[in-house]
């Protein structure tokens, strides 16, 4: 019997930055989909149900607190792991405001993030 592939969702609108972290969890086993928007943050999640979301504060249109907050406000949704990724000098703060479950600032170690990845999920 194979494990189940942990699933990651990661919303950011850095292209490159969205093949990095596809690349660098894919090559751990995770299954990932990526998005450039938060748009449909909801259904999206509900679509691909990941254990474990890495989510970009700048992001369109509606930006990660928001997106965060209305994951967090779901019931379907409100159990998975947010983890906050942001090049801003308040991360902590926000990833707080946001109701994030952890949160790691850009420029990343890989290896910080997946011990805080594994540690959730």
């Amino acid at each position: 019997m194979t494990e189940k592939k942990k699933r990651l969702a990661v919303f950011d609108d850095d292209e490159d930055l969205l093949n990095i972290f596809r690349f660098l969890f894919e090559d751990e086993g995770w299954e990932v989909e990526t998005f450039s928007s938060c748009d449909e943050v909801i259904a999206v999640t509900k679509d691909f149900e990941p254990d474990l979301i890495l989510m970009d504060n700048w992001i369109p249109s509606i930006g990660g607190i928001e997106a965060t907050q209305l994951l967090k406000s779901d019931p379907d949704l409100k159990r998975i792991p947010v983890v906050y990724v942001s090049a801003n000098n308040e991360i902590k703060e926000l990833s707080i405001r946001a109701g994030a479950d952890g949160f790691i600032a850009k420029p990343f170690d890989f290896a910080a993030l997946l011990k805080i990845a594994n540690s959730l999920v």
